[in-house]
């Protein structure tokens, strides 16, 4: 593990190896099966990301009240993922009760704007804890309900979705969030981080849920002011968004990201190809699907189809794409490092 490996990476410097990260926690069961014991405590996720070299750690923070302290929001639930099914929500009401709500809604009215040196205050006192602790790794900063993926918090997706039938008024709406998120940006960048993580679900695993043209005209513009804030304070942006996005990557490249983060559902030989020596790229072919349903050498394979574009790339940061959850088999993580160690430098 190396923090220096990881900020190298980011900024598009020569590696001794290429370098790693995972998003999830570790499972209980495979940080036993690592480290050699499990407590609960934060010390064996350390132990473990120093075990597996992660050289970077995946974070966001949105400020230290939830909008559900300070506004509506639809809670829509959460499927099983953790080891056990902790993590399992049943969904409940939308507090929105027709389109019209969602068109006429404001997110500053509805949510305030944090005081600003406290916000700092807060990002820089959680930076700074964190950093220290994993301190073999780059802490990033973040924020994760920007634009699209704060109004899928707020809404939820039926009636977001009802209300984008209008997207004239829709795009008020989602300006109002990228307000939010600004406040939110600028509080980010006058902390001591390095890189920063700008978080948005725009799309769904299909690609597009509206028109291209409407992201291009609303949305991208908004990136574009988040990112020349934090490259004013500079800061690297890593753009992070599930589903498949490569179709805009070009777009979110103009806008001034400096990496992506994506799923194993866009199209890597092409992201390679088209910003492997421009851009830091966080992902792999590596599926979690494939490591949880299929056996170890459709695993290798999609390893081994990474490894022959690695020399394309000039700041990748190896990463199975979309997760290592918890019903992946312990043997197949183990198996997924060795092998991934065994080819560092290779």
């Amino acid at each position: 593990m190396s923090r220096k490996i990881g900020l190298d990476a980011v900024n598009l410097r020569p590696v001794p190896r290429v370098a790693h990260t995972e998003y999830s926690a570790p499972f209980p069961a495979l940080i036993k099966a690592v480290t050699g014991e499990y407590t609960g405590s934060q010390e064996d996720v350390r132990r473990f990301y120093d075990a597996w070299d992660y050289d970077l750690i995946w974070n966001i923070n949105d400020g230290p009240v939830p909008w559900a302290k300070r506004g509506r929001v639809t809670d829509m639930g959460h499927a099983e993922y953790a080891e056990g099914g902790m993590d399992k929500r049943e969904s409940k009401p939308c507090p929105f009760e027709s389109d019209e709500e969602v068109l006429e809604f404001d997110a500053i009215k509805e949510y305030g704007r944090p005081d600003f040196n406290e916000l700092v205050d807060f990002y820089e006192g959680f930076y700074q804890k964190n950093q220290a602790f994993f301190k073999n790794q780059v802490f990033t900063g973040g924020y994760y309900k920007s634009v699209v993926s704060g109004a899928i918090e707020t809404f939820g997706w039926d009636m977001l979705l009802l209300a984008a039938a209008d997207l004239e008024r829709f795009a008020g709406v989602l300006r109002s969030f990228g307000e939010l998120t600004l406040h939110h940006v600028k509080a980010w960048a006058e902390t001591s981080i390095e890189v920063f993580i700008q978080h948005d679900d725009m799309v769904w695993s299909g690609g597009p849920f509206v028109r291209p043209e409407f992201y291009r005209a609303v949305i991208f513009p908004m990136y574009k002011k988040f990112w020349e804030v934090l490259h004013k304070a500079g800061k690297k942006v890593l753009f992070c968004s599930d589903g498949s996005f490569d179709m805009f990557m070009e777009d979110i490249a103009s806008a001034g990201a400096d990496g992506f983060i994506f799923e194993p559902r866009n199209d890597f030989d092409t992201i390679v190809r088209k910003f492997g020596r421009t851009h830091c790229l966080v992902g792999s072919k590596v599926d979690c699907r494939t490591m949880t349903f299929e056996n170890w050498e459709k695993v290798k394979e999609e390893m081994d189809a990474t490894w022959e574009l690695v020399p394309e790339c000039a700041g990748l940061i190896w990463a199975v794409g979309n997760h290592i959850p918890s019903n992946v088999p312990v043997e197949i993580g183990l198996k997924y490092i060795d092998y991934l160690k065994a080819n560092w430098g290779s």
